[in-house]
């Protein structure tokens, strides 16, 4: 019986130090950021009173919180499939898509190393930094895409990449998976190298394509990590903010059209003075996020499998 209340001391004196830190830095601000969003504080000032769900009920009654919502509800159901998927088509090919070779009956692709440097180079790169080059990039007048264009023939194609109501959401979403395709190409080529060849030769010896392999040994066993990629990438895709902030008009235009949540948090928080409104649109994006990770973690649940 002493042996169990010592193991108990020791646990609690192990963990009480990391939960009390964690609760005064993780678990405080959440609580502060929703008890200010039933109040009119500015931001700027000490003073200021309860006004119950008035934000709440200001918020649901805002187009522009809408406009944002459904942004942000697009590059939740695009940024990652397209970001994930791409990662894992390229892994695959890097490490298992290459042609048969005498000691191996699979390989990766020749010169694979260098590939996988040249596809993670972008994560060297801030996000500042790449939102500025694609900027740059997406100038109409002096910009690399309609400098091509103009190079090959298409210079009656010009478009306002950035100004256009109808594009700037797509060019924002193609810096966000530039930027991040090639870190998973990276994760998946780790977990990849890890599963055993002869899982695969097995495979290809039974008549499967490379395509079936792929479906049946390469992802259910990366499964875990895609489902964890996945997640951070919905994260990341409810975010945005930096892209948006530093590459499109306005910022967040043209007319709203690349409004996004975390921006439009931003703007009335430090640009309006409305600090309570904004905590109550941060509470929103929380309980979206939430959301979508739940959805994530309880769609994708299934048999672990081990090797």
């Amino acid at each position: 019986m002493d042996m169990q209340h010592g193991k108990y001391r020791f646990i609690v004196g192990f963990l009480a130090l990391p939960l009390a830190i964690y609760g005064i830095f993780v678990i405080s601000p959440f609580v502060q950021a929703i008890y200010y969003s039933f109040t009119d504080w500015t931001g700027l000032s000490s003073d200021f009173t309860l006004v119950g769900f008035d934000n709440y009920r200001k918020m649901l009654d805002d187009d522009v919180f809408w406009t944002s919502l459904g942004h942000n509800l697009l590059l939740l159901l695009v940024l990652p499939l397209v970001t994930l998927g791409l990662g894992l088509f390229f892994a695959f090919m890097l490490n298992v898509g290459g042609r048969r070779r005498k000691n191996a009956a699979v390989a990766g692709v020749r010169g694979s190393g260098l590939y996988k440097i040249i596809y993670f180079f972008p994560q060297v790169l801030s996000i500042a930094i790449v939102a500025l080059l694609f900027q740059f990039a997406y100038n109409p007048n002096s910009g690399a895409l309609n400098s091509f264009l103009d190079a090959v023939g298409l210079d009656s194609v010009q478009p306002d990449w950035l100004g256009d109501p109808g594009l700037a959401l797509w060019c924002v979403m193609a810096v966000m998976v530039w930027s991040n395709v090639g870190f998973y190409v990276v994760l998946f080529s780790a977990g990849m190298s890890s599963i055993p060849r002869d899982f695969y030769e097995a495979a290809l010896l039974d008549g499967a394509s490379r395509v079936q392999t792929f479906f049946r040994i390469t992802l259910p066993l990366l499964w875990d990590t895609v489902q964890t990629g996945w997640v951070y990438m919905g994260i990341m895709a409810l975010d945005a903010f930096a892209v948006v902030q530093i590459m499109t008009v306005g910022p967040g235009g043209p007319d709203y059209s690349t409004e996004v949540l975390a921006y439009f948090l931003y703007t009335k928080a430090f640009r309006d003075g409305q600090a309570g409104y904004a905590t109550a649109l941060g509470v929103a994006l929380l309980i979206v996020t939430m959301i979508f990770a739940g959805i994530v973690m309880k769609l994708g649940r299934r048999e672990r499998l081990e090797y």
